[in-house]
């Protein structure tokens, strides 16, 4: 289809093959490779949202002028109106130049998205996943989960009266699935894995012609979570960070920041892309392992980061294709430095993150060690949710004292 008969505001383009789809039909994957997708395999056809970056170069004058209509004009929406009324997104970013009271020679920035409204990055996507199916009359909303995105969307269709089903593995975290029945929504375990978990979720759509959300799957998750990047823009005065450290599982959170990056360039309000670091656990790297590889080999996942825990990653080609193009790096850190590094951050800075989000701190931590830090660069790590959706995994690192009679010589005896 020539660009020039495309009707709406952006397009669609497959990841795999180039074609190119027309932004106003409800899309998942490419029509063309969706039927070249074989089990046991990462799916191909993932569609990436592209805008018509040379109107919008004459039409706006900077980056401030795009932010003050709520970057509709990047976004595959109409109204921002459409947009949930919680506040998802401006996120605060911390700087922190001490550990463990030595000073480092270069800038940590904490982006802390566990402040979203259920406590998670994955809002983002949530939010406007919400706001297109509102302007397109879809009124029930479905996605698989380990839990994050499901108690995510399931909050952000609480707050926009839409239905939510979210079918999750049996082994998720309860304090996740807790969140998910509190905002009302229909939770669905299903004894399988977050795949089993997924196929079940598109056959679904197929036959009740629900919203999918899944991620990957739906290309507007990634335009949610491209949202961070704008931010980070935003917050360091308009230039880019040196490095930001991403935690990894299906490789969604990964693309949402290239591509903000990427729509940055495209208008032409920056002429680089930061150096991004894809962390993954090591008992779950089929993603990065698997970069480059002729063949695609698939490891079962063990890790107590459940949020990053996939044996098939979905955007494993769009992930790739990011990391390759513009000189990402990667590194996987197992659970017992996710569990240290957990620790330490909430030590050193007052932020407890769940592990999927200390693993990416893991990674920073990993690269101090390897002197692969430059003095003075600024390194962001991304802190995708918070602590209190997962208590279990932390359980090990902590011992609950024994009570004392109410005086003080019992407390001071075990102060001294």
């Amino acid at each position: 289809m020539a660009l020039s008969t495309f009707q709406s505001k952006h397009h669609y383009q497959c990841t795999n093959c180039d074609a190119t789809y027309d932004g106003q039909a409800t899309m998942y994957l490419c029509p063309a490779c969706e039927t070249h997708n074989g089990k046991g395999l990462p799916q191909k056809g993932v569609l990436k949202t592209v805008y018509d970056y040379k109107s919008l170069r004459k039409r706006f004058t900077g980056f401030t002028t795009l932010k003050s209509r709520g970057f509709i004009d990047l976004l595959p929406i109409e109204q921002s109106n459409s947009l949930p009324k919680l506040r998802v997104g401006d996120t605060p970013l911390y700087s922190i130049n001490k550990l463990n009271n030595c000073k480092l020679p270069f800038q940590i920035l904490l982006k802390d998205d566990s402040q979203n409204p259920s406590f998670s990055f994955k809002d983002r996507a949530s939010a406007l996943v919400s706001a297109y199916a509102k302007e397109h009359e879809y009124h029930t909303l479905v996605t698989a989960s380990t839990g994050n995105a499901g108690s995510s969307l399931a909050g952000i269709c609480a707050s926009q009266h839409q239905k939510a089903i979210i079918i999750v593995p049996a082994s998720a975290p309860i304090a996740k699935l807790t969140q998910i029945l509190m905002y009302g929504a229909r939770l669905v375990p299903v004894n399988g894995t977050y795949d089993d978990a997924f196929e079940l979720s598109v056959k679904a759509t197929e036959m009740f012609g629900w919203y999918n959300r899944n991620t990957a799957f739906n290309p507007l998750t990634i335009e949610g979570k491209k949202t961070v990047s704008f931010e980070l823009f935003e917050q360091l005065q308009f230039t880019i960070p040196d490095r930001i450290f991403i935690p990894v599982g299906d490789g969604v959170i990964l693309a949402g920041v290239y591509k903000g990056f990427e729509d940055l360039i495209a208008l032409h309000l920056i002429d680089k892309m930061p150096v991004i670091v894809a962390i993954q656990s090591e008992g779950s790297d089929n993603l990065i392992r698997n970069i480059g590889k002729e063949q695609f080999v698939v490891n079962p996942g063990h890790t107590l980061a459940d949020s990053i825990s996939v044996d098939l990653p979905r955007n494993f080609y769009m992930a790739q294709q990011y990391l390759q193009k513009f000189g990402g790096e990667s590194l996987s850190v197992n659970d017992d430095a996710i569990l240290s590094a957990s620790s330490i951050l909430a030590q050193n800075t007052g932020l407890f993150v769940e592990p999927a989000a200390a693993a990416a701190f893991a990674g920073l931590l990993a690269y101090h060690q390897s002197n692969k830090l430059p003095e003075s660069s600024r390194n962001v790590v991304l802190l995708t949710g918070s602590g209190l959706k997962d208590l279990k995994s932390v359980q090990k690192l902590l011992t609950l004292p024994s009570p004392i009679d109410p005086t003080i010589d019992q407390l001071q005896k075990i102060l001294s």
